[in-house]
């Protein structure tokens, strides 16, 4: 485990690193305090439907008077919520699967493969909008959908790391020595694929929060009044004539959040690494 001054110099030597770090941080910290920080509340009419940003109306509003800002902020909230509550359920089943599949294998590796196979060779968009349509479209609905098509990905990652894991004479010693199988995977080899997991998962928090701005564009998100990006940029486009903030502002909030995920992800992949630490040190 690395101490906190390595990983400050690290960071301090890759500005990618540096720029992820710090739109991530960002928009956590909005995500949080957006309520607090938002002039209005996030279905007020308050001013004239489609008015131009100034300085009432910092983004302006939209087609029907609610204050942009404000539901960019509420919004940063949602997307941060969903797809961090879809990547954290994924990757908890994903890591589950894979290490029984990994270390078990045989049959059982060979059985949780061909289902897993079944699963990719889907399109994930399309298996997102049959779920979310027979479902119904809710939070936790997506937030379950998102997080069961992430799955799949995480557990063949997570296979191959331990079928690497459990080839090592570490694992042959342990074994020899008496150790329990849930021991050996919990106790030594979880620990060694920790870093591997942590990269997926940071790298899958962009992908989660584009796939909730797309249902919600599409309608099958996350239902009103709660706010959502992609539902605002899907009634900007709906708006006549076209509400040119309402689209720029939510669209320009989610590109630089999976920008900073997407950053933070690569960052994290080059230290964790051990081919890659030359880079970032």
């Amino acid at each position: 485990m690395r101490t906190p001054a390595p990983l400050w110099r690290s960071l301090r030597r890759s500005p990618s690193g540096i720029a992820g770090v710090t739109l991530v941080l960002l928009f956590v910290s909005l995500g949080l305090l957006g309520p607090a920080l938002a002039p209005f509340e996030v279905d007020d009419l308050a001013g004239i439907p489609g008015q131009a940003p100034g300085t009432r109306f910092l983004l302006g509003t939209d087609a029907l008077g609610r204050d942009i800002l404000s539901r960019v902020l509420y919004g940063a909230r949602i997307s941060l919520v969903v797809a961090g509550g879809a990547v954290g359920l994924g990757t908890a089943v994903g890591l589950l699967v894979g290490l029984v599949s990994g270390y078990r294998s045989g049959r059982v590796d060979l059985l949780v493969q061909r289902l897993v196979d079944v699963v990719l060779a889907f399109p994930p968009l399309v298996l997102l909008l049959v779920a979310v349509r027979v479902a119904g479209p809710s939070a936790g609905t997506v937030v379950a959908v998102i997080g069961l098509v992430i799955a799949p990905g995480v557990a063949r990652v997570v296979r191959g790391a331990v079928l690497v894991e459990r080839a090592l004479p570490y694992v042959e010693a342990s074994r020899a020595l008496g150790g329990s199988d849930t021991r050996i995977i919990f106790r030594h080899i979880l620990p060694n694929i920790v870093p591997v997991v942590v990269v997926v998962a940071t790298t899958l928090l962009a992908a989660a929060m584009l796939a909730e701005a797309s249902l919600s564009f599409l309608g099958l998100g996350v239902p009103p009044p709660n706010p959502s990006w992609g539902a605002d940029v899907a009634a900007a486009r709906n708006a006549f004539p076209v509400n040119v903030p309402q689209a720029l502002f939510p669209g320009l909030a989610m590109a630089l959040a999976v920008l900073g995920v997407t950053l933070l992800g690569d960052w994290l992949r080059d230290l964790l690494d051990p081919r890659l630490r030359s880079r970032v040190h």
